[in-house]
């Protein structure tokens, strides 16, 4: 890699010749400089000069990580890399973090909460973003592997409000929660802190393959499900052995729920419902193997529906739709027909 001075650097301070140092590295970003985020002119105005600082002022390093390999031309006689922080460590850039994670004052969070939120981060760096981009432009939704590894860590139990099933996935499958946090120190802090992890992946088509339809899916279930269906659901899913989704849309009703038309019927012998109907934009549909699906049991309007789940089995066909984002969401058209459920 060539070695610049900074005279050689400041000869290119233009706007269609712009080159800035940060660190050692001397970098052109002519070409990078009408993509910026910020505008363009934020670039020109550094051409030509050492942006160390205003880089460090309003960007993580790992910004500067991603962009090395496309745009570093080569280092600057006499410059030493500054110290920069970990990569994934609780940044020190202004706003990059909630305030209170930067220092501000909190009554709602304390060490645990940094604790987990290093904890959870680091998982999802280590597990999950070294092939997230690939596979969300692929459209390749998240494995089995990776809802059990998701599971098995807590990271799927910790994006649940809390309740008695994270204890009982503790003490009878072994789950554990990220930074060690015990089950009957968790709160709704916690939660949002896991959401927020997610989030700060950046990928929302396979970030929301990672369980959207989970975390919108099981709370009905682990909340007024008989006992034993709770328990059975309740451990598959939070532990990553099966999936499940929340099925309430369907083409003819859209968001308008009251009117939707899915119906499940009672058989005469009152031991069965028989569902028939279909459903549209379900996330997670398409490789969910349980569907918490609002269903139509009486006449006209919303006091005549119930909710009620359905394993996948016979009479439910699933399928892809394309949507605005990638399909590694598994957002599907689902068809139920003549599924017979106790």
């Amino acid at each position: 890699m060539s070695t610049y001075t900074e005279a050689d650097v400041a000869a290119h301070a233009h706007a269609n010749d712009c080159w800035v140092i940060i660190d050692d590295g001397v970098y052109d970003l002519t070409k990078f400089a009408k993509f910026h985020p910020g505008g363009a002119a934020l670039i020109v105005a550094a051409g030509g000069q050492d942006a160390t600082e205003a880089f460090y002022g309003l960007h993580r390093a790992e910004i500067l990580e991603k962009m090395a390999g496309k745009y570093k031309i080569g280092v600057c006689a006499g410059k030493r890399p500054r110290s920069v922080e970990a990569y994934g460590a609780l940044s020190r850039v202004p706003y990059a973090e909630p305030s209170a994670f930067q220092g501000a004052p909190s009554p709602y969070y304390d060490e645990s909460h940094v604790r987990f939120r290093e904890a959870v981060r680091a998982f999802y760096d280590e597990h999950i973003r070294p092939d997230m981009v690939r596979m969300d432009d692929a459209g390749t939704s998240p494995s089995m592997d990776v809802f059990a590894k998701l599971g098995e860590a807590g990271m799927l139990a910790t994006r649940l409000q809390p309740g008695p099933w994270m204890m009982d996935c503790v003490k009878n499958c072994g789950m554990k929660l990220p930074g060690g946090i015990a089950p009957e120190k968790f709160d709704t802090f916690h939660e949002l802190i896991a959401h927020e992890e997610l989030g700060r992946l950046g990928v929302p088509g396979y970030c929301d393959g990672l369980g959207a339809g989970f975390v919108i899916g099981i709370p009905p279930v682990l909340m007024f499900a008989r006992p034993e269906i709770r328990q059975k659901i309740g451990r598959e899913t939070i532990m990553g052995k099966k999936t499940i989704c929340l099925a309430i849309s369907d083409p003819f009703a859209g968001s308008d729920v009251a009117s939707i038309q899915c119906t499940a019927t009672k058989t005469p012998c009152g031991k069965f419902y028989i569902v028939n109907g279909v459903k549209k934009w379900i996330t997670n549909g398409a490789f969910a193997d349980y569907f918490t699906l609002a269903v139509r049991t009486g006449g006209k309007g919303f006091q005549a529906l119930s909710l009620i789940v359905v394993e996948r089995g016979e009479g439910v066909e699933t399928t892809k739709i394309k949507t605005s984002y990638s399909p590694a969401a598994g957002t599907a058209y689902i068809i139920f027909e003549k599924v017979k459920v106790p």
